[in-house]
């Protein structure tokens, strides 16, 4: 299983992150977020964060255990609070499939002493290369770099 110690998170996000897992509630780290946690030499400012539902209560009683608030009336609603000002909620993600088809196939990372769902690089390059946008192609050569290097690495046993 991947480590995420190359990829600092703040206390409030790994508040977060635990409560959430706890609460078994089913969310992806996508994006940037998620191929820097696998190994990519990029730099990103957020966490984007992918719901299966963001009806779920776990979601709210996650934040305000991290000492925040999950603010549902904003579009697209957000968590806010002191050290959760990077976690973004993704209400779609461009090139991609069904949440429950990429959640199917994402990759377990060890973050502290429990474990998260993350989008695989193989994945982050597909929506990257769909969304299209200026920064997304300025990105696209570190992901498939970091993708030729992680394939190329032996896996521990």
């Amino acid at each position: 299983m991947p480590d995420s110690s190359d990829f600092p998170l703040s206390d409030a996000e790994l508040v977060f992150l635990r409560e959430l897992v706890r609460a078994e509630t089913r969310f992806l780290i996508v994006g940037l977020g998620a191929a820097v946690l696998q190994g990519a030499d990029a730099v990103t400012q957020d966490l984007d964060l992918w719901f299966r539902t963001l009806g779920d209560p776990a979601i709210a009683e996650a934040a305000r255990a991290a000492g925040g608030v999950f603010a549902t009336r904003t579009d697209p609603p957000i968590i806010a609070g002191r050290g959760l000002d990077r976690v973004d909620l993704v209400v779609r993600c461009q090139g991609l499939k069904t949440f429950d088809a990429e959640y199917r196939n994402a990759i377990e990372l060890a973050v502290a002493d429990f474990s998260i769902k993350v989008l695989p690089l193989e994945r982050v390059i597909a929506s990257k290369r769909a969304a299209g946008r200026p920064k997304d192609k300025a990105v696209l050569e570190s992901l498939r770099a970091a993708l030729v290097a992680r394939r190329s690495t032996p896996k521990k046993l």
